[in-house]
C-alpha cells in the first residue's frame, strides 16, 4: 500500500512502528486520537471485548481501555482496528508476564528526572504506569465531565482527553499524564503488529493491512521496497499462512 493512498494518520502510524524499533518513543500526532472525528469513524463497527475474560484488568479498567484502544487504532477505510485484532487480549496477557511487572528492569532508587536519553527512571513497572494511568484519567474525566468515567464520554470528548495525554498537558496527581500515554500507545502497537501468538495482529490483519510478509523465509529482494506492499501472504511463527 503505498503512501499516496493512505490516510495521513494511519500512515504515520504505520511509519513509527514498522520503520523504528518497537521501544521507541511514540511521535506526536501518530494515531487516529489525535485527529478530528471522521465520517469512516461513524461508520465504523464499535470496539466490544469478545468473549476473551482479562485476568489482570478489572471491569472499570477494562471498560476504559475499550474505549481508549478504540480510539487509539479504530477501523476505518484502510483496514481492521485494534479491538478487532485482539489487542486488548494481547495487554491483558503482557500485563502478567516479568517485563511489565518490572522483574526484569532495574528499579532501585533514586527516583530522579532525566533527560530523555538516560531512559526512564521512574518506580513504576509497566503494568502499574498503566493502571495508575488509567486511574488517573477516569478521575480526571470525573472532575470535569459530572463523574461521568473516560468510557462514557463522546469521541470527540476522549479524543481531546488523549490529545491532552499525549502533549502532557493534563496534570494528574499520581503519574505523568504524557508517560502513560506514551506507554499505552507503544502497548497498543505492539500488540497491533506483533506476531498472533501474544494475543493480537488475529489472522495477521495488520501484517496483510501493510503487505508484510512476517515470518517468511525469504523475502531479500523486497527489503527495501517501500511503495509496494509484499506480494504473497504473510506467515506467522507458527507457520500459519495468512
Amino acid at each position: 500500500m503505498s503512501d499516496d493512498t493512505q490516510s495521513p494518520s494511519r500512515r504515520n502510524l504505520i511509519k513509527g512502528m514498522v520503520f523504528i524499533p518497537i521501544g521507541a518513543v511514540a511521535a506526536t500526532g501518530a494515531v487516529r486520537a489525535l485527529q478530528p472525528a471522521t465520517a469512516a469513524d461513524a461508520n465504523a463497527p464499535e470496539g466490544k471485548p469478545d468473549a476473551y475474560t482479562p485476568a489482570f484488568f478489572n471491569q472499570v479498567e477494562w471498560k476504559f481501555l475499550n474505549a481508549a484502544v478504540d480510539r487509539l487504532i479504530p477501523h476505518d477505510e484502510h483496514g481492521p482496528g485494534a479491538i478487532e485484532l485482539g489487542v486488548l487480549e494481547f495487554l491483558d496477557c503482557h500485563m502478567q508476564t516479568p517485563y511489565a511487572t518490572g522483574d526484569i528492569w532495574y528499579m532501585q532508587g533514586p527516583f530522579v528526572k532525566a533527560a530523555p536519553e538516560f531512559g526512564y527512571q521512574g518506580k513504576l513497572g509497566l503494568r502499574d504506569i498503566i493502571r495508575v494511568g488509567i486511574k488517573n484519567v477516569d478521575g480526571y474525566c470525573a472532575s470535569q465531565f459530572g463523574g461521568k468515567a473516560f468510557a462514557d464520554l463522546d469521541r470527540k470528548q476522549q479524543e481531546e482527553i488523549l490529545k491532552g495525554c499525549e502533549g502532557g498537558k493534563l496534570k494528574f496527581d499520581d503519574i505523568s499524564a504524557k508517560l502513560f500515554f506514551t506507554n499505552l500507545l507503544n502497548e497498543v502497537r505492539n500488540g497491533y503488529f506483533a506476531d498472533p501468538k501474544h494475543g493480537g495482529n488475529k489472522g495477521m490483519g495488520s501484517w496483510k493491512m501493510i503487505g508484510y510478509p512476517g515470518m517468511r523465509a525469504d523475502y531479500l529482494d523486497w527489503v527495501e521496497v517501500r511503495d509496494k506492499p509484499y506480494p504473497i501472504g504473510p506467515v506467522d511463527l507458527a507457520g500459519r499462512r495468512g
